[in-house]
């Protein structure tokens, strides 16, 4: 099987992008106060709280920087194990995702595939020989593992225990690629012997499929180069993105059980496994994002897809959240960043529904205003998607995309904020929900 052309990352200069920053900023701030004249006192002072603590994070996400190896550890020294879960994957996804670690600049020494129960009409029998003849040649011990569908997390640690002395576990779903330094960039965190975990950025291969996959590719970059970024820029990413991150062994070896059998309600829980593995980094020291790392992965084409997709991640959120509270010590940035972001959540929504109760929010200029300033904010926190220079996306493609971020603003704000609450209320439909057969192609 002949190789194909991967698509690699960088940045580009940010800084012809202040200024549409600062104009922003300005628009959104007169529109606010403009707001909290018209919306009453209490209004008022949530509106521009909330004004305050977005801005707080853009400089937070502004601050974050690369980490560099300039500790007492040695990170060319840990020994990295892939460990990759497979599932009705598409074959040409799974190939691009295995010839990713292939042509790292920094290579893993060993890459564990469990394909776990994939339906008997797919047959990975090509990609298996070619890939384990490839490791063989480079020298990366290679393990190809068929088992019964057990579900994801059973994968992983079944992956796991092929290399259980690993020192840095790799963790990817079965159709990402990583960009050619990924794992060298991530490793350099590692330098720190603090660090427990690390997220990479993750971008979407089938971007240009559908406006809703351009929007869904901004406001999932603009996520993690906003708020993640900020997060990170306090040791405390919460949630570590599953196409691409990096755990300390300790951090996987030592949760076993749990991490098998989380329950709620005496349910199991089968999702949400990369926001359960950052809580266990987080426990036991930093975790952090590497901007300068990065990985590709397919998003949803079709509305049906995106909906349970969603869903599966608001549950997990909402799961996830009580384990927060409970979990994290007090003492630590994490606590109280979480404990911000519920309470800025409640307030907003609160003050939306006493909008809608008073009749405010029928004001046209209250509603075509509020909805331009947040919509404004959205962009303004969208706006390092265009400092992300890809080699499979033009100068022209990258502002497309962009020039969708007011209707990513828009689908955020509406749509994906009532079926936030759906699957608050349907919090106990704990399945998968996803890939019954194969859903998103590589040649989409």
């Amino acid at each position: 099987m002949s190789r194909t052309p991967l698509p690699t990352v960088a940045y580009g200069k940010l800084r012809y992008l202040f200024v549409g920053a600062i104009l922003l900023v300005l628009a959104a701030a007169t529109v606010f106060l403009k707001i909290s004249t018209t919306a009453g006192s209490v209004a008022a002072v949530i509106y521009i709280v909330f004004l305050i603590w977005v801005v707080v994070q853009i400089g937070l996400a502004i601050a974050d920087r690369p980490r560099f190896a300039t500790g007492p550890d040695t990170p060319d020294g840990l020994t990295i194990a892939a460990l990759v879960p497979v599932y009705n994957e598409d074959v040409p996804a799974l190939r691009g995702c295995l010839e990713g670690f292939l042509t790292q600049t920094r290579r893993p020494d060993a890459v564990a595939v469990v394909n776990d129960g994939s339906s008997a009409e797919l047959d990975y029998s090509a990609v298996r020989d070619w890939f384990l003849r490839e490791c063989t040649t480079l020298g990366i011990r290679a393990h190809w593992i068929d088992q019964v569908n057990s579900g994801k997390r059973h994968a992983q640690i079944a992956a796991m225990r092929r290399e259980p002395d690993a020192d840095i576990y790799l963790t990817v779903d079965s159709d990402s690629i990583l960009d050619r330094n990924a794992t060298r960039e991530a490793m350099k965190a590692f330098a720190d012997p603090e660090v427990q975990s690390v997220a990479a950025v993750i971008l979407s291969t089938n971007y240009r499929s559908s406006l809703l996959t351009r929007m869904m590719d901004v406001f999932t970059v603009g996520l993690q180069l906003f708020e993640r970024s900020a997060f990170s820029r306090l040791n405390s990413v919460m949630v570590n993105s599953g196409g691409c991150a990096f755990y300390r062994g300790g951090v996987i070896r030592d949760n076993v059980e749990l991490y098998l059998n989380e329950t709620l309600a005496g349910r199991r829980v089968n999702f949400s496994d990369d926001s359960l593995l950052t809580l266990f980094a987080l426990q036991r020291g930093k975790t952090v994002q590497q901007p300068t790392a990065f990985a590709f992965t397919l998003m949803p084409a079709k509305f049906s897809h995106h909906v349970r997709q969603q869903l599966r991640w608001m549950r997990g959120s909402f799961i996830r959240s009580g384990w927060r509270m409970r979990f994290l010590p007090m003492t630590g940035a994490a606590y109280w960043l979480h404990m911000m972001k519920w309470i800025a959540y409640g307030t907003m929504t609160s003050t939306l529904i006493m909008l809608v109760v008073t009749g405010k929010l029928l004001n046209p200029w209250m509603l075509a205003s509020g909805m331009l300033a947040a919509v404004a904010l959205y962009v303004l926190t969208a706006f390092r998607y265009l400092a992300v220079v890809r080699s499979d996306q033009s100068t022209a493609q990258r502002w497309l995309t962009f020039a969708t971020a007011p209707l990513a603003a828009i689908w955020g704000l509406t749509f994906l904020r009532v079926l936030r609450w759906y699957a608050m209320a349907t919090v106990l439909n704990l399945g998968w929900g996803t890939r019954a057969v194969v859903e998103v192609r590589a040649d989409s």
